[in-house]
């Protein structure tokens, strides 16, 4: 009987290895994002908000998308591509924001003073609902159909515990790095303190890049979530210009294949991110008049 738990559980975990491999595009995405979310927070604080982060992310996936998943794949699958639709325009929403607050174009007033953890984390867990649950639907589609509902269901646990393991180990690592820093600062050795003081002096750039990054992130996965959901439903057009577009440069090598499906599914996601900004604006506008309106009578 061990023998056999031992070779159910080596085929969960030889399916779950096989599926991950697929979302490797997605998880660095959801490392990108992430640390954006704790910049501004106090050192002691840093680790603690990405703890109540990743328990924010297990319960997506284990309370939220598995169940939901399985239970939608079993009796209604065409719905999935609608909700990864909604999931993406709200991806392509957020980046959209980013990008107008690059250009000091922002619509709420900045505040300068100590940020809300409780609306941080909220924030945080928000997002990662969407790109895990992209992440659990991709690996729900490479699993082998006839693998068996609870070989299926172990797999995807399997899963959704390395990837959050995986992104949030890799962000608790990155928002300790300066801390790193700071300790080899007072090193004896000089060239110790000179690399210490050499991250210290490097990181505030480093996060600025993982910012830029994680706001492409939001677009392209947003875009390519979009794009290739309304292939699936009703509005092809999207899908087959990018595929004109990188069928053309198929002998320049899978690499700048990718780069430029890439570069399009984040222009289209910036694209929609921005008409979207736009109708929420002129909505709150619209409800700012009314509630003004009704006040003055």
């Amino acid at each position: 009987m061990s023998v056999g738990l031992l070779a159910v559980v080596d085929d969960i975990l030889a399916a779950a290895v096989k599926a991950s491999a697929k979302t490797a595009g997605v998880v660095i995405d959801d490392a990108a994002v992430t640390p954006q979310y704790v910049q501004g927070l106090t050192p002691a604080r840093e680790l603690p908000v990405v703890w109540k982060i990743a328990l924010g992310s297990l319960v997506n996936k284990f309370v939220i998308i598995i169940p939901i998943a399985l239970l939608l794949t079993a009796v209604a699958p065409w719905i999935l591509p609608y909700l990864l639709i909604i999931g993406g325009g709200f991806l392509c929403f957020e980046g959209a924001e980013k990008v107008l607050e690059w250009f000091g174009m922002h619509h709420e007033k900045a505040d300068d003073g100590p940020r809300d953890e409780k609306k941080l984390v909220l924030g945080a867990v928000r997002t990662d609902l969407i790109l895990s649950t992209e992440i659990m639907l991709i690996s729900l589609a490479s699993l082998d159909p006839d693998f068996g509902i609870w070989m299926t269901l172990g797999a995807l646990l399997v899963i959704g515990l390395g990837m959050t393991v995986a992104v949030y180990g890799a962000v608790a690592l990155l928002v300790k790095i300066d801390d790193v820093g700071l300790r080899l600062m007072k090193s004896a050795s000089r060239s110790i303190r000179r690399t210490g003081a050499r991250i210290v002096a490097a990181m505030p750039a480093v996060f600025r890049v993982i910012s830029v990054i994680g706001t492409v992130a939001m677009l392209w996965v947003g875009g390519h979530l979009v794009i290739a959901n309304l292939a699936e439903t009703f509005w092809h057009a999207p899908y087959d210009v990018v595929h004109a577009v990188t069928h053309a440069i198929e002998g320049a090598g899978p690499v700048l294949v990718w780069v430029v499906e890439t570069a399009l599914s984040a222009v289209a996601g910036l694209a929609l991110g921005l008409a979207i900004v736009g109708v929420v604006l002129l909505v709150s506008r619209a409800l700012r008049r009314t509630a003004v309106s009704e006040d003055a009578h």
